[in-house]
């Protein structure tokens, strides 16, 4: 069964939850990778305020491609999350609540994930124009000057993701390999 989320996330959504769930996201998702996570943090370090208001907010790891004529963005494919996990558990202190990538998280973003009540979803990669096709609208809103590393605001409609680590522990990662290794 798949389920219709809202964003932004609150507790009360991410309490029902779990690892495997497939879910459709509609509304606004910020965009950020290795270069805007680290003046994010870099900005807390120094007090001073982020690029957008971060609570209950979802980031997703995506690397865009120039938009064509006629299109909002083009591919937009999810990139690998544990180049962001340096930065994680100080964002999500700070009140971030989702994140989608893809692949595993360090020990660390799963305990700061239960800490602090936040979601890790994962995208299909290698489905980047499709993906795309979801995204409704895209602006540049922080570090212009990073070129693909911008931090975006988009807008999205039926995004498809799956819980990969919830608030209770749940690993999707783990559990397949259990279920389905030799």
């Amino acid at each position: 069964m798949t389920k219709n989320i809202t964003l932004p996330l609150n507790d009360k959504t991410i309490e029902g939850l779990k690892a495997g769930d497939s879910l459709m996201l509609s509304g606004v998702l910020y965009v950020a990778r290795d270069a805007a996570h680290k003046r994010m943090v870099e900005a807390l370090d120094k007090g001073k305020s982020l690029p957008f208001n971060i609570k209950g907010q979802t980031v997703y790891y995506m690397g865009p491609s120039p938009a064509p004529p006629g299109k909002v963005i083009g591919s937009a494919g999810p990139t690998t999350s544990s180049r962001m996990d340096v930065y994680t558990p100080r964002l999500l202190a700070t009140g971030l609540k989702g994140m989608i990538g893809k692949g595993v998280r360090s020990k660390e973003v799963r305990d700061a994930l239960r800490k602090y009540k936040a979601v890790y979803l994962a995208a299909v990669g290698g489905v980047g124009a499709l993906l795309s096709k979801t995204i409704v609208k895209s602006e540049v809103i922080a570090y212009p000057e990073l070129g693909p590393e911008a931090i975006l605001r988009i807008e999205v409609k039926d995004f498809p993701a799956t819980v990969i680590n919830d608030i209770y522990g749940g690993d999707l990662y783990v559990e397949g390999k259990k279920k389905y290794g030799r």
